[in-house]
C-alpha cells in the first residue's frame, strides 16, 4: 500500500532527525486525520524489513486507538509478526516483533514485555511531563532492560494544559518534527474544511472556577447544565442544521449528556448519549447505528474524542466550554474527514471555544505552571495519565 507524500516524507523527516545524531525522544506533530495509523504501520515495516532484530512496541491509551492501529499494520503488511496485548480487546499476545498494547495493561508489564528497541505512543501528549505515571514508569523499566531504546512519540496536540509543550522538561520528549500542516491537508483535500458559528446562544461560566487551569467539572456542569439553555441550544441547531445528517454534541457531564439527549428527542431528533458510562455492547451498538444513519445525533461526555473516527460528522456542537487547547482541537477535529456528501463541518460554538483558542490552525500551547498565569498543573489519571477534571 503507497504511503501519501506527507506521510512517506514524516518518516523520511524522522530517520534524518536520527541520522543527524540527534539523542533522546522526539515527537511526530501531525493533524487529526492525517494517518497517523498507516504511517506507524509503514515504519514498523520497513524497521523490521530492514533490521530483522528490531522489537518494536506500540502504546496509546484506548482499545479503539489499538484496534485501528493493528487493523493497518494488516492492511499494509498482511501477515505481518504482530500481536495485541489489552485487556479490554481480550488479547495477552507477546512474543512478536511488533506488539499493540494498551498503558492500562502493559504499565507494570516490563519484565514481561523484555527487550523493546523502539516504543511508539500514539497520543503522546498524555504522557506526564513529571517522571511519574504509567507511561513514565513502564518506560524507565523497559529503558532499564535496554538503555539504547528509542522512544517516538505522535499527537495533534503536543502542548498539556498547565504545562506547556510536551518537549519542556522535565517531559520526556525532546524535539517537535512538524512534516504538515492542516492547512495543507485540506489544500489537498486530506481534509475537510471546518466552518464556525458563533450562536446566538451562549453558555455563561461566570463564577465557575478552576483547578489546574480548567474549569470544575462539578460547578461547570452546575452552571451550564439547565433546562432553558439546553433547549435553546437545541432549538438553534436544528434551526441552523438544514440537511446535516451526522451530528455530534460535545457537553459538559455526564448529567449534562444525557439531558441534551432527552431534549433532541423531544425535539423529533433520534438521538443517543455514550459516556464512559455507557456499557461496551451498547456503546457499539449506538456508534453503528450513528453511522448507518439511524441516529442522527450523538451526545457524549470526555469519550469521542480520540478514537472516533466517522468521516461523515457535518455538524459539531460545542456544548463544553475548556480552557484546554488539546480538548478543543481533539474535539473539532472530529469533524476534519473528508466527507462523502459535503466539503466541510459546522461547528456551533455554543461554549466559546473558538473566541478562547482561536481557528484550529492557529491553536497556541498553554502556558507553563508558574510562568505567570499562577496555575498548577493539571491533575491526571493514575491509570493511563489522561487529563482529568477533579471535582
Amino acid at each position: 500500500m503507497m504511503l501519501r507524500d506527507y506521510q512517506q516524507r514524516t518518516i523520511d523527516q524522522l530517520y534524518a532527525w536520527f541520522a543527524a545524531g540527534n539523542e533522546g525522544n522526539p515527537c511526530l506533530v501531525l493533524p487529526t486525520g492525517s494517518g497517523k495509523s498507516h504511517i506507524v504501520a509503514a515504519l514498523c515495516k520497513d524497521a523490521l524489513q530492514n533490521w530483522p532484530e528490531t522489537r518494536i512496541l506500540m502504546l496509546t491509551h484506548v482499545k479503539e486507538l489499538i484496534e485501528q492501529n493493528a487493523e493497518k499494520m494488516r492492511l499494509h503488511w498482511p501477515g505481518a509478526p504482530m500481536g495485541i496485548y489489552s485487556a479490554s480487546i481480550g488479547k495477552k499476545q507477546l512474543g512478536e516483533p511488533i506488539t499493540f498494547a494498551g498503558i492500562q495493561s502493559v504499565r507494570s508489564k516490563a519484565k514481561l514485555l523484555g527487550h523493546i528497541d523502539l516504543v511508539l505512543i500514539d497520543e503522546c501528549h498524555l504522557v506526564n511531563h513529571k517522571e511519574e505515571g504509567g507511561y513514565r514508569t513502564l518506560l524507565a523499566e523497559l529503558k532499564m532492560i535496554n538503555p539504547a531504546m528509542r522512544i517516538v512519540g505522535l499527537t495533534a496536540t503536543p502542548y498539556r494544559l498547565g504545562h506547556g509543550l510536551i518537549t519542556d522538561k522535565p517531559a520526556l520528549f525532546d524535539d517537535l518534527i512538524e512534516p504538515v500542516s492542516i492547512e495543507e491537508l485540506i489544500h489537498k483535500k486530506h481534509l475537510s474544511q471546518l466552518r464556525s458559528k458563533v450562536t446566538k446562544s451562549q453558555l455563561d461560566v461566570a463564577g465557575v472556577h478552576k483547578r489546574g487551569g480548567e474549569y470544575i467539572e462539578s460547578e461547570l456542569q452546575a452552571a451550564v447544565n439547565t433546562d432553558e439553555n439546553n433547549l435553546a441550544a437545541v432549538q438553534e441547531v436544528i434551526r441552523l442544521a438544514g440537511d446535516r445528517k451526522a451530528w455530534l454534541f460535545f457537553c459538559a457531564g455526564v448529567k449534562h449528556a444525557h439531558a441534551v439527549a432527552d431534549v433532541l428527542n423531544d425535539c423529533g431528533v433520534t438521538a443517543k448519549c455514550i459516556t464512559g458510562e455507557t456499557p461496551k455492547a451498547e456503546r457499539e451498538n449506538c456508534l453503528k447505528e450513528y453511522k448507518a444513519g439511524q441516529i442522527r445525533a450523538l451526545t457524549n461526555a470526555n469519550v469521542l474524542t480520540t478514537g472516533f473516527d466517522y468521516p461523515d460528522i457535518d455538524l459539531i456542537a460545542m456544548l463544553r466550554p475548556t480552557m484546554s487547547p488539546a480538548l478543543y482541537v481533539q474535539m473539532a477535529g472530529r469533524g476534519l474527514r473528508p466527507k462523502s456528501h459535503t466539503d466541510h463541518c459546522l461547528v456551533l460554538d455554543f461554549a466559546g471555544v473558538v473566541s478562547t483558542h482561536g481557528p484550529i490552525t492557529n491553536v497556541q500551547p498553554p502556558k507553563k505552571a508558574g510562568s505567570g498565569n499562577g496555575e498548577a498543573p493539571v491533575k491526571v489519571c493514575d491509570n493511563c495519565d489522561e487529563l482529568c477534571a477533579i471535582s
